[in-house]
């Protein structure tokens, strides 16, 4: 593993750490399903090695990450 490998390790980790942050803002009844949702999409994509890929998917999923954080932010769930 050479060192962008080792950084784009660490932005994926980073980015699931804080969708599973976020995940818990959410109202309870919806929290496991949507951790759950997270866990399948970053499974989904483990084995992806494509440097290109997992830097579109990366900020796919920021941005889907945003829209989530701002969605439990105006519902008051913070």
């Amino acid at each position: 593993m050479d060192l962008q490998d080792f950084l784009l390790r660490a932005r994926v980790l980073k980015l699931y750490r804080q969708a599973l942050r976020t995940a818990g803002r959410a109202p309870r009844d919806s929290r496991a399903e949507l951790k759950q949702l997270i866990r399948q999409e970053m499974e989904s994509n483990r084995d992806c090695k494509d440097k290109q890929k997992i830097r579109f998917l990366l900020s796919e999923g920021t941005e889907m990450l945003k829209g989530l954080s701002e969605m439990l932010g105006m519902q008051g769930h913070c």
